[in-house]
């Protein structure tokens, strides 16, 4: 990475946040109107040329100013923006839209995907807690008709999954309500591995159902294991900076289609700490799909107990500061939820 000088830094920082205010190409004249330098255009001039030959400016136009190109914008998240914060008025409602939703994890995935959306007026992606290693905590086996039979089973990370189970014979509540206890009591609080090694002593029907229960805590344990909820993908449709509606059609494939959300975060956030904020910009020579957005990730919870990833996406003239700091802060408090459920 070249060593930019300090006015370079200057000039550069203030054309990204220009650029990102206007979605006008920035020139010389108008960097020294608005914000009083106190070099001449003449300097602005040389200082952008110098920094479009290295790659962190590029000029649409002959006769138009500058805008930043992608390595630009890379460069100002990593080194120049540095800590941002949202304002404690913001802060404020936020924290007071999620402590009344209480304790219940829908309603906070929901809120979560909702403030990230209106906040950073992106489109906004989050995912259930889970674990790696899921414990059991609950199940209820419920009669729906004939031989089929609803288990709802409940981990000890608070995700909630449902399974359709067809018996070879039909089979009284009574019947699967005795079932459910006698396996809610042999089961609390074991892991995939030891529900496995007890499987074996059971009755047929209680067989069936561990088998379902293993595959639905095998299928937890992956990084997407539980529901994902999304909201704001209209703000990326109405985007300007999209030069077509295919551009943010194909981006929001990333977001919609399990197989390629479940590939970003794999490659984005498998070596981050919880807490961590990741930014990937223009799809950084490996998604395809992303050379026109930006997208900002972070993963919540706490070592040992439960964790998701939530995140953005939008325009690659995105406001990074604010929309960094509103992942970070929501990530923070998800991660409190996830203690809090834990200490219940």
């Amino acid at each position: 990475m070249p060593n930019l000088t300090e006015r370079q830094k200057q000039i550069l920082a203030l054309v990204i946040r220009d650029y990102i205010e206007t979605a006008q190409p920035v020139g010389s004249q108008r960097l020294v109107d608005v914000y009083n330098l106190t070099f001449s255009s003449a300097t602005i001039r040389n200082e952008m040329a110098a920094l479009t030959e290295l790659g962190y400016l590029r000029q649409p136009h002959t006769s138009a100013g500058r805008v930043p190109s992608e390595e630009g914008y890379r460069y100002f998240v990593g080194q120049l923006m540095g800590n941002t914060d949202l304002p404690i008025p913001t802060k404020r409602m936020i924290v007071h839209q999620f402590y009344q939703a209480g304790t219940d994890i829908e309603r906070w995935m929901r809120l979560a995907a909702s403030v990230l959306a209106h906040q950073s007026q992106s489109a906004s992606v989050v995912t259930a807690p889970h674990s790696d290693m899921p414990v059991f905590k609950h199940i209820e086996l419920i009669n729906t008709r004939g031989k089929q039979v609803l288990m709802v089973l409940v981990t000890a990370s608070g995700e909630i999954r449902q399974q359709m189970l067809t018996l070879a014979e039909p089979v009284t509540q009574e019947q699967l309500s005795q079932v459910a206890q006698h396996l809610n009591s042999l089961y609390q609080g074991l892991n995939l591995d030891n529900i496995q090694s007890l499987s074996s002593q059971l009755e047929a029907l209680e067989q069936d159902i561990t088998k379902l229960i293993i595959e639905d805590i095998r299928q937890s344990s992956q990084i997407l294991g539980g529901e994902v909820y999304r909201d704001g993908l209209t703000h990326v449709l109405a985007e300007p900076g999209f030069a077509d509606a295919g551009g943010a059609r194909r981006a929001l494939r990333i977001l919609e289609e399990r197989p390629l959300l479940e590939d970003l975060i794999t490659r984005t956030l498998l070596s981050t700490e919880l807490g961590g904020v990741q930014v990937l910009i223009g799809g950084e020579g490996t998604y395809e799909e992303l050379r026109e957005c930006s997208v900002v990730l972070a993963r919540y919870g706490h070592p040992g107990l439960a964790s998701g990833t939530l995140g953005v996406l939008g325009p690659i003239r995105m406001p990074y500061g604010r929309t960094i700091s509103t992942v970070r802060f929501v990530a923070n408090l998800l991660s409190d939820l996830v203690i809090d459920l834990h200490a219940e």
